[in-house]
């Protein structure tokens, strides 16, 4: 795979997913009200999202944060769009810092509580939670997940780090939901036929 395929598959999402709302009016639900089968999409979250600013200033500040959810899925091939962005981090001061150094670039003016296993965020363009491996992900312990996460160069000129297809899955499937389910199968037809050696 090239190294600009996955955030090129995120940009084409964003502009598809500018295209599909622009005639959506704001219906008063925040990306924390999704429900568990259509996910943020559904949601005022999707109006104006643009994760591209926020991705760059993480970059920019030196975070070693990693997309998670359905912009990952996104980012390995994923059809289903969606209307937040969320990150798994390792909970450590020097990545609180870059972290708050990230966000108060992009226009978040109430930082939230970096010392909690799960916040949620606002800045201009994306609303999503901050993740650390402390929160319960059902069995399944996710600290490898920050190791083995793989990396896309942006046509911009910026890294993003994202979930390995397997761990996304795995994720999927311990968080249960019927959108987990589906996206999880979804994942899962995605991954790279093995070589034929017959």
């Amino acid at each position: 795979m090239s190294q600009t395929t996955a955030a090129l598959r995120l940009r084409r999402a964003v502009a598809r997913t500018r295209q599909e709302t622009r005639d959506r009016a704001p219906a008063g639900r925040r990306p924390e009200d999704a429900d568990d089968v259509r996910g943020t999409y559904a949601t005022d979250g999707a109006l104006g999202f643009d994760p591209f600013p926020f991705l760059r200033a993480l970059h920019d500040a030196g975070s070693q944060a990693v997309v998670i959810g359905q912009v990952a899925g996104i980012m390995h091939g994923s059809t289903e769009l969606t209307g937040d962005l969320d990150l798994l981090w390792d909970g450590t001061p020097d990545e609180a810092r870059a972290l708050r150094a990230a966000l108060a670039a992009c226009g978040c003016t109430a930082l939230p509580d970096l010392g909690r296993e799960q916040v949620g965020y606002r800045v201009t363009g994306a609303d999503g939670d901050l993740c650390t491996p402390a929160l319960r992900w059902g069995e399944l312990d996710v600290t490898p997940c920050l190791a083995r996460a793989e990396t896309t160069r942006d046509p911009a000129g910026f890294t993003v780090r994202y979930a390995a297809l397997d761990d996304l899955i795995r994720m999927r499937w311990a968080l249960g939901r019927p959108k987990d389910h589906r996206r999880a199968d979804e994942l899962a037809h995605l991954r790279p036929t093995p070589p034929h050696t017959g």
